[in-house]
């Protein structure tokens, strides 16, 4: 009996033993979660990988929960995807917060879409960086050697794990590059969006982006019947929306053109899905 009992003892220290080794993964931090599907895509099983910002969340406003920040300080680095609204009011806080954990760009590198800017009474507002930078083949590429450059810093012994997996994310991103343009050889010139999100997609295949929103706000009477205008010059069939911003005034632009609304989420996880659904609703 005590040596049934001893047997026991062993098997549960070694099961509570093992139990705690597998919870241990080193823990990396991103902004949004398309950048989570590059890191996972590169780390593999040597991290665990979470969002700041949550599914059905807007980027542009979100504010971490106080259980954010407190796990935040876990982080072994943090991955921003550059110019986001959340990080332009949180980065130097969450850098604040957790002054050991490493911070790396992912957008270095990138050849960015610049506002123009505008006058404002007697004074000028200079033009921020269009911050959608994951919305495109050819950013993704710059996107994934950043963090393959910022892994291999963190965990140099893995590095040959991290090529392979950089290689096969990359091959990836040139397939889902050649599908799309297959997909919008034929396709509308035009699109109408609500936010605009689909900058460096347009720049990517040759297309023109028009937003239903103006620096954040929503449009006036007026603004609303100069979109309809254009529509109509421009022959535009597509109207995008996402789930985090007010569809009404899309609705109604729609109602008056006949054309169709397409609900896209440019912040999905499954980026490969979504860049393809985004083509294929611009398709004749």
């Amino acid at each position: 009996m005590k040596k049934l009992i001893y047997i026991l003892t062993l098997f549960i220290l070694s099961a509570c033993g093992n139990t705690t080794q597998k919870s241990e993964k080193p823990i990396l931090t991103v902004t949004l979660e398309p950048l989570r599907y590059f890191t996972e895509a590169i780390a593999g099983d040597n991290y665990e990988v979470v969002s700041m910002v949550p599914k059905g969340s807007s980027p542009e406003s979100y504010d971490p929960t106080p259980q954010q920040l407190v796990n935040l300080s876990k982080s072994q680095a943090y991955f921003r995807i550059g110019y986001i609204g959340f990080e332009q009011a949180w980065m130097k806080k969450l850098e604040a917060n957790s002054s050991d954990m490493k911070v790396y760009d992912t957008s270095k590198g990138i050849d960015l879409i610049r506002d123009k800017g505008h006058w404002h009474g007697d004074h000028f507002h200079e033009g921020g960086v269009e911050p959608h930078v994951w919305n495109s083949t050819q950013n993704a590429l710059i996107i994934a050697d950043n963090i393959y450059q910022a892994l291999c810093e963190l965990d140099s012994t893995h590095q040959e794990d991290y090529q392979k997996r950089l290689d096969v994310l990359k091959q990836t991103i040139r397939q889902t590059d050649a599908n799309v343009r297959t997909l919008v050889e034929n396709a509308d010139s035009t699109f109408l969006i609500y936010h605009p999100a689909l900058s460096y997609f347009a720049r990517d295949y040759g297309l023109k982006q028009v937003s239903i929103e103006e620096g954040g706000k929503e449009p006036s009477p007026a603004q609303l019947k100069a979109l309809i205008e254009t529509c109509r010059n421009e022959n535009v069939h597509t109207i995008f929306v996402q789930q985090e911003f007010d569809q009404r005034n899309a609705q109604l632009i729609a109602n008056e053109l006949g054309v169709n609304i397409v609900s896209i989420n440019p912040l999905s996880y499954d980026w490969v899905k979504e860049m393809i659904r985004i083509a294929e609703a611009l398709k004749h």
